[in-house]
């Protein structure tokens, strides 16, 4: 008997066990719903042909011929019999419409099995919908029902519409209609959105079935569309699959409560699911490579983020970590004859993306939290990962390296360079015994480009152990290059090829190194032979063959070798003609290298174009150099951003109440790193020299606390925040400029200058009423009310033979003709008038004009007159020709700026102990610009600061953890040491101690310095100088016993007896002057190189009726007695005039012993001030000869010298940018 309620309880067991995969109770469920429910026939034939099916799927087969069906025709060939059956219940089935879809989506997947699919295609429901205008079998509420008076589809219906979607776009794409396929997917994927919801584990078996097939073969037909251009990555919806199967497998990690995600095959056949991932993370890759719009569709917010780059991002580390938790636990530890090819490019494809992230095209809150530091560190961790899975594998050695150095490891990036290089070698040993070619081997073009950038990173960031290494390392690169040159260019084997860019890197890198050991080499006899050598490499990777002729890399290189060699012409011909060239954009460079990415190259450029500019003494041009570095940008905004640009000094709450709005600034300076924004202050502070020069000292000290705006702007506040920020505006007219005015001036404000010129060098009480009040320290009062009140102490010190450029006058003059030995005509502008205010200078329009109208062509190389011997310090007269230089070529050859080495992310520590470094450098300039304008206690306060800072600096080196650089080391990254810094300190206070008048207060400074660095070459120099006047008797002793302070008083009417401000008695000029004129011979005042000072042997008169001793001259050389070896007995010390000889001959050979090993090294072998104190040295000691020559090595480095040494434009003094 038919019973109702029977029947609906076995239809509903039924369409469970069919969800479920209970194949084995189907049978019996059948029966029992023909008995109760005899009207539901369609039903039953239906259920019992699925039944057919599936045990046929299920039984074994011994092979398949395609790898996406998960069943064959070889088990069903009886069942198609039933075909004509069930077709003609479908076409009697009204009743029930469900039944009737369930049984034409059961005939279309019999169909398929039987590979007829285009009947197959012909008998499924279109697109998942009912017939005669019934309900969407996934939607309750569809063509007006309401929700609550449709019935909902059961569980079986819901799976036999995602069977009849995959079936349908199967077909299609076995019918070779791929086009139609996709869209028969995308049709369907809206409807699909609960099951993709509730994921695997919410799902019955027969729907985690369905939904995996449909979405893998969904997923791989979209990847293969993408692959073959026929999709493209713009479309909002390209990657609706991928991330359709991302929401699917996520929500079933979420349910199952596990991180890592099923892996293997999903069904028999299948391709396996780690692919669709990989297929996933190739897409999104190829959307950050090519810098595209994030696209849209069915994307989801991942941890809050808003921006599409945030979005970005983090759908790619999340797919990232998915896909390689997957490959690394489904892959096994090779043999070593096996490849791991799929872990490899991996690890390729990674690596890409992470050249992009942490590339300067993408800012530090793009990436997240932890920044570059966490992106880099994760990268770190799946490179080791991926080496665990492979064998000796040279590529992820060689990505390890560079990441390293990305985080500034270095001792871990060089470990793992050197296993790199090792394998390398060796696989190169075994391809050229065996003659087969290694497949996961590194090609000569990658070795080349790994070679040079290892070697660029010890140039850059190392001290002299570093470029001795790169050194040793440019012998085996120069074999390579020269094999990669020399191979047949008709071979057909294109393994082994090399770019000519590559080439070019390489001839690069070897001047680079070849150039940084000349410079650190003690072998000064061959360090000109190796600078040779380094300028033929570095012209050679400019050659137009190689297509690189104007890489800003290798113009600076090159341009600074020709500097330090002096020859200018050829210098500033190939610096000019690199700025003036028309770069090609290459495509996605900005979003490599950021924006300005071509600007931000060529500062160090301008600034060497500057210096050499002023070594010409052509001033005005160089100080447009200065500003063509910035102007560059065509707005200042660009480059400073809005922050901070209205209002160069504010108070204290202003600015912590701006700290707070402004969380992130908007300029170039806040993308860049430590080392471009130094080189901003470089310029700075060049073009306060410049205008030093040309304005004079106190137009200087006028400019110099813009530096105090500019550091805090580029580096931030520090410690000494309240001692930046305090500064009080200056008391001239630029007062109301703007900071972007402050920072590189204007060109109205050289005419202000100018006029202010005027009052300063008329004379020293007007001078100070135009120079502002330094920032605050603790002696900037006490100086202007002591300057105030003693207008005479100028005068004083101006007549002091110790004190350096105490006046605005003489100091002027003194700068304008600062080498009375030069033989050669300067152009006008040596002899500018500083009477009368400058007009404004002219704006540059337009810097493609600036090679015709500003620039002379520099053809013609200078005369030079030379002593006829020849010197090995010099180079050779082929070296210093100024027509043997790089060839100049078109700017159409010009090759973009690639980088070489990754973007370096410091520590903060090392950060916060670099800009320590570079804020003594500022006060040290700040001192020597008040210490040259005769403002000594200003010069004092602003060296206290320096001094400060060192101390701060110091503490934090010595709190540092085990491992760290020592306070005697340089460290990697930093120019110069602790004690170097200390030392720059101690020289700097040991100037303005002889400025003072105090020279043996100076002498000790001095002398700390080289206690704390020992070829500091400010204080050999400065000591040199002071040993040398002690041995010429220029500097006499001070007095055993103190005179009394008087107060100033004098006893007698011409002052013979001052009181000095250290407490010791000296004489009076015109008493000393009149003294001397009497008694003793005059210092020599013939030109240097005549011969020594021969002091007088006539005896001594007695003293004069006033009680002043006479000064006693050098006693006679050493005869040897009977009585003593050891000359003549000395005086009582309360009765000594002078040193005994033995004293004055240590200090003169003291001198010499420092100044020689001085000019051995490399930062004195053209140190000017150095040569000329050994030349006075061999003066003294009789050497004629040698002294001459070292006077006309002085005069050659004296020609080519600009306002501030060379090393102030490369990175760390070096020659790699």
């Amino acid at each position: 008997m038919p019973d109702a309620v029977k029947a609906a309880h076995y239809i509903q067991q039924l369409d469970d066990a069919r969800c479920d995969e209970n194949w084995d109770a189907v049978p019996e469920l059948i029966r029992k719903v023909r008995k109760h429910a005899p009207d539901r026939a369609c039903l039953a034939l239906t259920a019992e042909i699925e039944h057919a099916i599936a045990k046929a799927n299920l039984q074994p087969t011994p092979s398949t011929n395609s790898t996406t069906r998960p069943s064959t025709s070889a088990g069903v060939s009886g069942v198609d019999a039933h075909l004509p059956a069930l077709l003609s219940a479908i076409e009697t089935e009204t009743t029930h419409p469900t039944d009737r879809f369930q049984a034409r989506v059961c005939a279309g997947w019999l169909l398929w099995v039987l590979r007829d699919y285009p009947s197959a295609l012909a008998h499924l429901p279109p697109s998942s919908t009912l017939d005669n205008s019934e309900h969407d079998p996934l939607d309750t509420n569809n063509d007006g029902v309401p929700a609550e008076a449709a019935a909902a589809p059961s569980e079986w219906t819901k799976v036999c519409a995602l069977k009849a979607a995959y079936l349908r776009a199967n077909c299609l794409v076995r019918d070779g209609q791929r086009e139609g396929a996709l869209a028969a997917f995308d049709a369907a994927l809206p409807a699909l959105g609960p099951v993709w919801a509730a994921g695997p584990a919410g799902t019955r078996q027969q729907t985690r079935y369905w939904a995996e097939l449909f979405l893998t073969e969904y997923c791989m037909l979209a990847a293969q569309a993408l692959r073959d251009g026929v999709r493209s990555l713009r479309e909002a919806d390209c990657l609706a699959c991928f991330r359709t199967w991302l929401r699917y497998w996520v929500a079933a990690g979420a349910k199952g409560g596990g991180a890592t995600l099923p892996g293997g095959y999903g069904f028999r056949g299948s391709v396996p699911r780690r692919q669709v991932w990989a297929e996933y993370y190739f897409a999104l890759s190829e959307i950050l490579q090519g810098g595209l719009p994030v696209p849209t569709g069915y994307s989801t917010v991942v941890n809050g983020e808003t921006s599409a780059r945030g979005q970005l991002r983090s759908e790619l580390k999340r797919v990232e970590a998915i896909y390689q938790g997957l490959l690394y636990n489904e892959t096994k530890f090779p043999r070593a004859d096996e490849e791991r090819a799929e872990v490899e490019e991996f690890v390729r494809r990674m690596m890409q993306n992470w050249e992009i992230l942490n590339g300067r095209g993408w800012k530090e809150q793009d990436l997240g939290a932890g920044g570059r530091d966490s992106l880099c560190h994760g990268t770190l961790d799946s490179l080791y990962g991926a080496a665990a899975k492979t064998y000796h594998s040279t590529a992820i050695l060689r990505h390890m390296f560079t990441v390293h150095l990305a985080v500034a490891e270095f001792d871990l990036a060089f470990m793992a360079f050197d296993s790199w290089f090792e394998l390398v070698k060796k696989g190169k040993a075994r391809v050229q015994k065996t003659g087969h070619r290694e497949p996961a081997m590194d090609n000569d073009a990658t070795m080349l480009e790994t070679i040079s950038a290892c070697i660029a990173a010890l140039c850059r960031f190392g001290n002299r152990e570093a470029a001795e290494r790169a050194h040793k390392l440019v012998g085996e690169l120069e074999d390579m290059v020269e094999k990669a040159e020399g191979r047949d260019a008709n071979s057909t084997d294109h393994w082994d090829e090399v770019p000519p860019s590559t080439l070019a890197v390489a001839w690069q890198s070897i001047g680079l190194a070849h150039a940084q050991w000349a410079r650190m080499t003690y072998e000064s006899e061959s360090r000109s032979m190796i600078q040779e050598k380094a300028i033929k490499c570095l012209q050679k990777s400019l050659s137009p063959a190689f297509g690189r002729a104007f890489d800003a890399r290798g113009v600076f290189a090159l341009g600074l070798l020709y500097a330090e060699q002096r020859q200018l012409p050829a210098a500033i011909e190939l610096v000019k003609t690199a700025l003036l060239a028309d770069t090609p954009a290459m495509p996605n460079q900005e979003l490599r290298l950021g924006p300005y990415w071509r600007e931000r190259s060529l500062i160090p450029l301008w600034h060497l174009l500057a210096l050499m500019l002023s070594a010409r003494q052509e001033y005005v041009m160089a100080a447009r150099a200065c500003e063509g570095a910035i102007e560059q940008f065509k707005d200042p905004f660009v480059l400073f951003g809005s922050r901070h640009l209205n209002a160069g000094y504010r108070s204290e709450h202003l600015n912590e109440a701006a700290a707070k709005d402004e969380k992130a600034g908007d300029g170039l300076v806040d993308e860049m790193d430590d080392y471009e924004k130094e080189s901003i202050l470089q310029i700075k502070m060049t073009q306060l020299a410049i205008l030093e020069l040309m304005e004079g000292p106190a137009v200087a000290v006028n400019a110099s606390t813009e530096l105090l705006t500019l550091f805090p702007r580029l580096f931030g506040d520090l410690e000494e925040r309240f001692e930046l920020i305090k500064a009080e505006p200056p008391k001239t007219g630029a007062t109301s400029r703007s900071f972007r005015g402050s920072v590189f001036g204007s060109r109205s404000d050289k005419a202000a200058r100018a006029r202010q010129s005027v009052v300063g060098d008329s004379n020293n009480n007007e001078k100070l009423t135009t120079i502002p009040s330094r920032p605050q320290t603790t002696h900037t009062i006490q100086s202007i009310a002591t300057a105030a009140l003693s207008p005479q102490s100028s005068n004083e010190a101006a007549a002091d033979p110790y004190s350096s450029r105490r006046s605005t006058k003489s100091d002027d003059t003194k700068r304008r003709g600062r080498n009375s030995l030069r033989k050669r005509n300067r152009s006008g502008s040596r002899q500018r008038a500083l009477s009368t205010g400058s007009p404004p200078v002219p704006p540059l329009e337009k810097f493609a004009g600036f090679d015709q109208r500003n620039l002379s062509p520099y053809s013609a190389a200078r005369q030079t007159v030379e002593p006829s011997s020849e010197d090995p310090r010099r180079p050779s007269s082929r070296a210093r020709d100024g027509t043997n230089h790089s060839e100049v070529t078109s700017p159409q050859l010009a090759g973009p700026f690639t980088p070489l080495l990754p973007y370096v992310q410091f520590s903060p520590d090392h950060n916060r102990r670099r800009r320590k470094a570079i804020l003594v450098k500022v006060w040290l300039g700040i001192a020597a610009f008040y210490r040259r304008a005769g403002l000594l206690e200003d010069s004092n306060g602003a060296i206290a600061e320096a001094q400060k800072a060192a101390h701060s600096l110091e503490t934090d080196a010595v709190s540092e953890a085990p491992g760290a650089p020592s306070v005697r080391e340089v460290g990697w990254g930093m120019e110069k040491s602790v004690e170097e810094v200390i030392a720059d300190v101690w020289t700097e206070k040991g100037h303005l101690s002889v400025a003072r008048g105090r020279p043996y207060e100076g002498r000790s400074d001095f002398e700390i310095a080289l206690t704390h660095f020992p070829d500091h070459p400010g204080a050999i120099v400065g000591l040199s100088n002071m040993l040398l006047d002690i041995y010429t008797e220029k500097l006499l002793p001070p007095p055993a016993v103190p005179g009394l302070d008087l107060g100033g008083l004098s006893l007698i009417d011409d002052g013979i007896f001052a009181s000095a401000t250290d407490g010791t008695t000296v004489i009076s000029s015109t008493a000393a002057q009149t003294n001397k004129q009497a008694k003793f011979p005059l210092l020599p005042s013939a030109p240097l190189g005549l011969g020594p000072t021969k002091p007088r042997s006539e005896p001594v008169t007695p003293a004069e009726p006033n009680g002043y001793p006479p000064l006693a001259p050098a006693p006679p050389p050493l005869q040897p007695s009977s009585s003593s070896f050891l000359g003549p007995p000395l005086p009582p010390p309360h009765k000594a005039t002078s040193l005994p000889l033995n004293d004055r001959l240590a200090a003169r050979d003291r001198a010499y012993a420092l100044l020689s090993g001085l000019t051995k090294l490399g930062s004195g072998w053209n140190y000017a001030e150095a040569w000329f104190a050994l030349a006075r040295a061999y003066e003294e000691s009789g050497q004629v000869d040698k002294a001459r020559s070292a006077l006309w090595w002085c005069v050659e480095l004296e020609d080519g010298r600009g306002v501030r040494g060379w090393e102030v434009v490369g990175v760390g003094g070096g020659y790699v940018l």
